[in-house]
């Protein structure tokens, strides 16, 4: 069941910009770590399901001089991927500027460049109808309202363009559920909060997943934010699901 929130709500928070300026420190806070507990905490599962959402975004890839976003790029696994799938022009935003310094070092030490903005997705320093895709890996549900980010989405995409979103979700056998949830709840606070010095960041994040639209949800908020030939896949059992939609027509005036 889609929760009635407009978007992530950590704890104590009591609107959006509280909401997102929480997530912002939490991030900037855990960020030297941030690469270490991916691939601790996932047992690299995350890995593969990059995969996935490299393949869903294959048919823009294709296109000559693609000019591509990947939102909430963090320390920059996907800007990464979509270089060494031959990109032409890689750009990479997000708003908690640590993590845009650990993606800068970890782009230089693989000898690749990409443009990284420091910026807010719910207000992107984009012109309408201007990137032929955008990838959002994970960051999806922090945002602080899920409807205006898609609308902002939406807006810079070209015609014909994709998003292309690979998030956390929920696992719809009850057998994985149960075993997810207990992971969830006990052992990521615990290791990820020993590992990282922040219980708190590690007690948000599967809150935070709990709290998120299953699949089918966030595939009909894509749909009510105007994307056309919406789909999804579910990965390992449910726990992640990997989205696409396309921009096939205008923005609509007003």
């Amino acid at each position: 069941m889609t929760p009635a929130s407009a978007g992530t709500t950590p704890p104590g928070t009591s609107d959006e910009r509280q909401a997102a300026a929480w997530v912002q420190q939490m991030f900037a806070g855990i960020a030297p770590k941030y690469d270490l507990l991916n691939h601790l905490l996932s047992f690299n599962v995350d890995r593969r399901w990059r995969k996935v959402l490299m393949h869903h975004l294959r048919p823009v890839l294709q296109r000559p001089q693609a000019i591509i976003l990947d939102l909430c790029c963090g320390t920059g696994d996907v800007l990464i991927d979509l270089k060494n799938g031959g990109v032409a022009h890689v750009l990479g935003a997000d708003f908690c500027h640590p993590m845009l310094v650990s993606a800068k070092k970890k782009l230089a030490r693989k000898s690749l460049q990409a443009l990284l903005i420091e910026g807010d997705a719910l207000q992107l320093p984009f012109a309408e109808d201007s990137l032929d895709a955008i990838s959002i890996a994970f960051g999806f549900r922090n945002l602080a309202n899920y409807d205006a980010g898609l609308q902002e989405l939406y807006r810079v995409l070209k015609v014909g363009g994709m998003l292309a979103i690979l998030e956390f979700s929920h696992p719809p056998g009850a057998l994985i559920r149960r075993a997810y949830g207990f992971y969830s709840k006990v052992l990521l606070p615990v290791v990820g909060g020993a590992v990282s010095g922040s219980r708190k960041a590690y007690t948000y994040l599967p809150d935070s997943i709990r709290k998120f639209p299953n699949a089918a949800g966030l595939r009909q908020k894509m749909e009510a934010a105007g994307f056309s030939e919406t789909r999804f896949e579910l990965l390992t059992g449910g726990i992640a699901a990997s989205h696409v939609g396309w921009k096939l027509t205008p923005r609509s005036a007003g």
